[in-house]
């Protein structure tokens, strides 16, 4: 195998997530601050530096009740969450192979314990970092050299499976193997490509093929 390490994003990459998130930020930016925001900005920073650094993109002032709406109207949704079609036999795969797997998220430890009581294949990963675990987050590599620094692995070793454009960055700014995935439906293609990640998939058969 290329890489007995494999890290992933979690919304928009295992979780399909996207619509939810966009549900609970028009919520958010309506309920607070009455305005309606075009869904590509409300989307812009998902998965990047995280909620709290969004919301003060909207309103520096609100930003703190902009997040607690958010929060409460996303946590609600958990229960309905679903995986990413295809991505499940994928993890199966992959941990059948020996692989050691883990998560990197810009979501809080108590929303990814959400997720997994509505998802129990995400108690099959090794590790969950978190938003929490280090004080820079993605795009910075931060998130990620944590994550290889528990589990003792060398970047070399490792792929970073991912949705966004700060997944990309931060893969290629820690030196591991960056995967961008085009089924999140929450960044265009684009932004993708311009990050240049070390390969692009499209579907999660394709995932196992660059693994």
């Amino acid at each position: 195998m290329s890489f007995p390490v494999v890290l992933f994003d979690l919304d928009g990459t295992l979780l399909d997530s996207g619509s939810m998130i966009l549900a609970s930020m028009r919520h958010a930016t309506r309920t607070v601050l009455a305005r309606e925001i075009p869904d590509d900005e409300l989307l812009a920073t998902v998965g990047g530096p995280g909620l709290r650094e969004a919301m003060v993109m909207f309103d520096p002032d609100r930003s703190e009740e902009l997040v607690a709406v958010y929060r409460e109207h996303n946590e609600a949704l958990h229960d309905d969450l679903v995986a990413c079609s295809g991505i499940e036999p994928v993890i199966a795969r992959l941990r059948a192979e020996g692989r050691r797997l883990g998560v990197v998220t810009a979501k809080r430890h108590a929303t990814v314990e959400l997720a997994a009581h509505a998802l129990p294949f995400l108690e099959d990963f090794e590790l969950v970092v978190a938003s929490e675990d280090t004080e820079r987050h993605k795009p910075a590599p931060d998130p990620i050299l944590f994550a290889l620094d528990r589990l003792d692995v060398s970047a070399s070793e490792a792929a970073y499976v991912g949705d966004s454009p700060f997944d990309l960055a931060a893969a290629r700014a820690a030196r591991v193997f960056a995967v961008g995935v085009a089924w999140g439906g929450i960044h265009p293609l684009e932004r993708l490509e311009a990050e240049e990640p070390d390969a692009l998939v499209s579907t999660p058969e394709e995932l196992l093929g660059v693994l």
